[in-house]
């Protein structure tokens, strides 16, 4: 299997030589850029796995970056950034980063998610040209043709809107999906005050497919944030 190649982009030295020395215990390939110009060449040229992404970059927005990458490329985007506030994870969320950390970050969790970023890039490539009709998760199989969900292989009896919803994750799986990005491809709205049904939906939905609702294996709640598909096995 060909090494993972992952993109770099971080104006701090310390910060990025510490992230380049990570990747090579790891033996994956990779390349730096300090500033946003340096980063949508290198993306364009170096056609990375994974890009790894600060926000406060000197030349432009780390947000500005993402929206242009996301015109042509779906390649996951991990943010490490020291910006703490909900709604800056928000923002990059929802313009289309996979995953956000903030700085101080362990070493040992940057490398748990960039691997959960990998794998949706195998998932991905190793998908025919159709959309797979079945969807596999450990025990959870979603039949997209027949409209049915199952758990060890008994049906589990969902309401359209969960099944929406489980939809719409195991589609992004690992992929973390804000409250407001939910909300509008299930709903159709981004109002704030519809967040709490939301939140009692996923309850319910976690009741149905979580062997223990209270441990939850498959749907992961970032707080203050939104959710994510975790891929089993």
């Amino acid at each position: 299997m060909n090494k993972p190649k992952i993109l770099i982009v971080e104006d701090d030295l310390a910060v990025s030589n510490l992230i380049a020395t990570t990747m090579e215990t790891q033996d994956y390939l990779f390349q730096k850029a300090k500033n946003g110009a340096e980063a949508i060449m290198e993306a364009l040229s170096y056609r990375p796995d994974v890009m790894i992404l600060d926000l406060g970059l000197p030349d432009m927005d780390g947000v500005e970056i993402i929206k242009k990458v996301r015109g042509w490329s779906n390649m996951p985007i991990i943010v490490v950034s020291a910006r703490t506030e909900d709604s800056d994870k928000v923002e990059a969320l929802d313009e289309g980063a996979d995953d956000y950390l903030t700085k101080p970050f362990s070493v040992d969790e940057l490398l748990a998610r960039l691997r959960v970023a990998l794998r949706r890039v195998r998932f991905d490539s190793g998908k025919g040209s159709q959309e797979e009709l079945i969807y596999q998760n450990g025990e959870l199989q979603i039949d997209y043709s027949a409209g049915v969900a199952f758990r060890g292989g008994e049906e589990i009896h969902l309401t359209p809107i969960e099944y929406r919803l489980l939809c719409l994750l195991a589609k992004n799986t690992g992929k973390v999906l804000t409250y407001n990005y939910i909300l509008k491809e299930v709903w159709g709205s981004t109002l704030a005050s519809d967040t709490p049904s939301l939140r009692v939906f996923m309850a319910t939905l976690r009741k149905k497919i979580e062997p223990v609702p209270s441990e939850p294996r498959y749907i992961q709640t970032h707080i203050g944030v939104g959710y994510r598909m975790l891929r089993q096995g």
